[in-house]
C-alpha cells in the first residue's frame, strides 16, 4: 500500500492556515520564488494535486476536456463566480489545457531578467510609494516577486502594466447585449511608454530621460467607428501614486485638445461600452488612490496563461462561443494554476465611486491578474474583468524579442457587467481598422510619434 505524505486535503488546509495567519510567500512544499530563481521550474514547490488537474479532480477532468453547463460543477471551486455564472447560465464553454511548470514562459523575457536581477531591492517609502533601498524610483521587474501582503500585490501590477518598456496594441472591440446581439463596435490603439523601471537592453537606464517624475505615459486613440474616429486621450501618470493622472483629449467635433477631469474613472470609454479607465489591467487607477488592500484567500485556480495567442486566426482573433447567438465570449483554454493570491482593495480616493471594492485574482508564479471582480456600493457583484496572456509562440509561428527568446503579451480580455448582462470583449490584434502595426518594444520613439498634445491632434486629423 502506498501512503501519501501529502493527502488530497493537505494543500487546502495549508492555504487556509496561511491566509488566516497572514503569512506571506508562495509555495507549499518550499519557497516558490526560490525554485523559480534556481531553475525556473515550480514543480518542487507544490504537491502533485496542485500540478495536475487530473490529480486534483481524481480523474474527473483532464487536459482536452470541454467545460460546459453540464460539467462545470466538477471544477466550480477552481473558477471565479462570474465565470461559473457565464458557463452555467449563458452557454459559455472553455477547454482544459495542460499545466505549465516552467515559470520562465509566463513573463516577457527582459521583464523576468530584471525581476531576477533586482529582487530584494524594493521597499515602501514613508509616503507609500515603491522605491529602491537607496530611495530612488523603482528600477524594473516585479518589485515584490514573493508577495507578503495586499499592498505588495497591487504594486506588482500597477508599476508596469504590459511589462514592456513600450508597446502599441491595435484593439478591435465589440459590446454584446443580453440577447447576444453585437450592438457596438469600436477599434482603438492603446500605447504605453514606461518612464520608471525600463528593462529592455536598448534602454539607456531604468528611467525615461527627462520624465523621471512619471510612472508611465499612455495614449488611446479610436480608429473606428467613423463617428468616433480620431478621438484620442493622453495621460501622464505621476510616479507618486497618490496623484490622479493628468488627462488630455482631442475631440474631432471641436478640433482641439483640452484637459479633462481625470478623476472620472468610472465612466465608459465610449457610449455603449462597459469598459472604464479604472478597469485597465485590473489596476487602472494609481494604487494609493485605493486602499485597505488585504489578502483574503490563497489556493489553486484555473487561468488563461498558456497558448492564448491565436496566431493562425484572422487578425489573431480567438474563436467565439456562448450567449444566445454564440457571439458573446471567446472560446479559450484554461490550465491549473497551483496557487492564486486573491486580494481586495477599496476606492478610498473616490468618494463618489460606484464601486465598493475590487477583488483581484493573481497568479502567484508571475504576479499577473487573470480576473478582477468589482462590487457595487451595496456589495453585490457588478463587473468582471477577465484576461488571457501567454508567450507569442505556437508550433508554426513566434514573435521574438531582440535576443531571439519568445515574446509574451496579453491577447484578449472581457469586461462583463453582470447586472445588465452585457459583455465588452476585445483582443490584441495584428491590426485594427485604420491602423497596422502591433508592436512590443519597437525601436522608434513612441512618445514623439503618439504621446504629445501635438501628436494626438495629428492622430485626430
Amino acid at each position: 500500500m502506498h501512503i501519501r505524505k501529502y493527502d488530497f486535503d493537505y494543500s487546502r488546509r495549508y492555504f487556509m492556515d496561511k491566509t488566516a495567519r497572514g503569512i506571506g510567500g508562495a509555495g507549499v512544499l518550499t519557497s516558490l520564488w526560490g525554485e523559480i530563481c534556481a531553475a525556473g521550474d515550480i514543480s518542487k514547490a507544490y504537491p502533485e494535486e496542485l500540478l495536475s488537474i487530473e490529480a486534483y479532480t481524481k480523474g474527473k477532468v483532464k487536459p482536452g476536456d470541454v467545460m460546459d453547463a453540464d460539467s462545470v460543477d466538477l471544477i466550480q471551486d477552481l473558477i471565479d463566480p462570474i465565470l461559473y455564472q457565464e458557463v452555467k447560465q449563458d452557454r459559455r464553454k472553455f477547454y482544459i489545457q495542460p499545466e505549465e511548470n516552467d515559470a520562465t514562459k509566463l513573463f516577457p523575457p527582459y521583464f523576468l531578467d530584471a525581476t531576477l536581477k533586482n529582487q530584494g531591492q524594493a521597499k515602501f517609502g514613508d509616503d507609500g510609494n515603491v522605491y529602491t533601498q537607496e530611495g530612488k524610483p523603482w528600477i524594473g521587474g516585479l518589485p515584490f516577486p514573493d508577495v507578503q501582503n495586499g499592498f505588495e500585490a497591487i504594486a506588482n501590477i500597477t508599476l508596469s502594466w504590459g511589462r514592456h518598456d513600450k508597446a502599441l496594441y491595435p484593439i478591435p472591440a465589440v459590446t454584446v447585449n443580453k440577447d447576444g446581439d453585437p450592438k457596438y463596435e469600436y477599434d482603438w490603439v492603446w500605447g504605453e511608454q514606461q518612464c520608471a523601471g525600463l528593462v529592455h537592453p536598448d534602454a539607456p537606464g531604468p528611467y525615461y530621460e527627462g520624465r523621471e517624475d512619471l510612472t508611465r505615459m499612455q495614449v488611446i486613440w479610436f480608429t473606428y467607428t467613423p463617428e468616433m474616429k480620431g478621438t484620442a486621450f493622453l495621460s501622464h501618470w505621476a510616479y507618486d501614486q497618490h496623484k490622479i493622472p493628468e488627462l488630455w483629449g482631442y475631440l474631432p467635433t471641436v478640433k482641439r485638445v483640452r484637459r479633462f477631469p481625470a478623476d472620472q474613472r468610472f465612466e465608459p470609454y465610449m457610449p455603449g461600452m462597459n469598459l472604464y479607465l479604472s478597469d485597465a489591467w485590473a489596476s487602472g487607477d494609481p494604487m494609493l488612490t485605493w486602499g485597505n488592500f488585504k489578502i483574503i484567500h490563497r489556493g489553486p485556480m484555473l487561468g488563461s496563461v498558456t497558448s492564448q495567442w491565436h496566431a493562425d486566426n484572422d487578425n489573431w482573433l480567438p474563436p467565439l462561443i456562448g450567449g444566445k447567438q454564440d457571439k458573446t465570449y471567446y472560446y479559450i483554454g484554461k490550465s491549473l494554476i497551483p496557487e492564486v493570491i486573491v486580494f481586495e482593495g477599496e476606492p478610498t480616493g473616490y468618494p463618489r465611486a460606484p464601486a465598493s471594492k475590487r477583488r483581484i485574482y493573481m497568479d502567484a508564479r508571475m504576479m499577473g491578474p487573470g480576473m478582477a471582480v468589482t462590487y457595487d456600493r451595496r456589495g453585490e457583484m457588478w463587473k468582471g474583468f477577465e484576461g488571457g496572456g501567454s508567450q507569442a509562440k505556437t508550433d508554426t509561428q513566434q514573435l521574438s524579442a531582440k535576443d531571439g527568446r519568445p515574446e509574451w503579451s496579453w491577447w484578449w480580455a472581457t469586461s462583463h457587467d453582470v447586472q445588465r448582462n452585457d459583455v465588452t470583449r476585445f483582443h490584441h490584434g495584428k491590426s485594427c481598422r485604420g491602423f497596422e502595426g502591433a508592436a512590443l518594444d519597437p525601436q522608434y520613439d513612441l512618445v514623439k510619434q503618439y504621446m504629445t498634445e501635438q501628436a494626438i491632434r495629428r492622430l485626430g486629423t
